[in-house]
């Protein structure tokens, strides 16, 4: 029997942390959502962004777990033609969603979004690394 691992608050808070350090480094305010395996909501944090990135955070973080994908790497898939991805449900192709691996499985994701999509990608990639 495979043994499944679960996203625990801390691991959120530590993936959040190693975000918003990097975006701090760069004076850039971003919104951090985590979510886990199935796409619920673990963790917020909003510093000075703009409102309206709180649920682009959440929805790039909800398409990079349920499609286990970079959002970078779908947004480049439409970018190639594949418009059909436009219509799918919970589909945000926009840089800035990254699946979130423990031993090599997606247990969650990290959504950024305030800035531009590299920016939040960027940030994103930088919290990614600290689980």
């Amino acid at each position: 029997m495979e043994t499944i691992y679960r996203m625990t608050l801390g691991d959120a808070k530590r993936v959040a942390n190693a975000a918003e350090a990097e975006a701090r480094i760069n004076n850039w305010d971003v919104v951090i959502a985590i979510v886990d395996q199935g796409g619920h909501l673990l963790y917020l944090q909003r510093e000075n962004a703009q409102l309206g990135s709180i649920e682009v955070a959440i929805s790039k973080a909800k398409c990079a777990v349920l499609f286990r994908s970079p959002t970078k790497a779908l947004e480049q898939m439409v970018a190639d033609g594949k418009q059909g991805f436009l219509t799918m449900p919970q589909m945000l192709p926009v840089e800035g969603g990254v699946p979130l691996l423990h031993n090599g499985q997606v247990v969650g994701a990290i959504g950024v979004s305030g800035i531009t999509s590299a920016e939040d990608g960027h940030i994103a990639r930088a919290g990614a690394k600290a689980l």
